[in-house]
């Protein structure tokens, strides 16, 4: 149930993150979901895409920074309170989340949240208890 994700560290520069982006659709690397945080000095570009080893390997050759890392990838009712419904599972479990970002497609009437938790392990236990719609690397190609 565990998805792999790549942060690609960029400099709060003007055409950085249009590079990285050029870069993976040179290699024809498709972008199912992103999400970027940024400071003044850089940004992280958080991606799940459709081929992470050869989107790692143009990003590094291209000069940028990437890290590989695991979140977990859930449908949620795409309504008002959805996301709630999800969140206290892991509130009343004292299961820390560290981030979140979320995207629709017209192939599902669920919202999809990329998070990253403190205790991946035991969100997903919790979550699979709770009859939480995980998704894999799979189903977000069918997206």
């Amino acid at each position: 149930m565990v998805v792999k994700q790549i942060s690609i560290f960029v400099e709060n520069k003007e055409g950085r993150i249009k590079k990285a982006i050029d870069t993976l659709a040179k290699e024809n690397i498709n972008i199912r979901a992103l999400s970027i945080a940024d400071t003044t000095k850089y940004g992280i570009l958080r991606l799940i895409v459709s081929d992470n080893e050869k989107a790692i390997e143009a990003l590094e050759k291209d000069g940028f920074i990437v890290k590989e890392n695991d979140v977990l990838i859930v449908a949620v009712p795409d309504e008002p309170n959805g996301l709630n419904s999800t969140l206290a599972i892991f509130e009343n479990q004292d299961i820390n989340l560290e981030y979140l970002y979320a995207f629709v497609s017209s192939k599902t009437d669920e919202a999809i949240v990329v998070m990253r938790l403190e205790n991946m392990e035991k969100a997903i236990e919790v979550l699979e208890n709770s009859n939480a719609k995980l998704l894999d690397s799979e189903d977000i190609k069918e997206i």
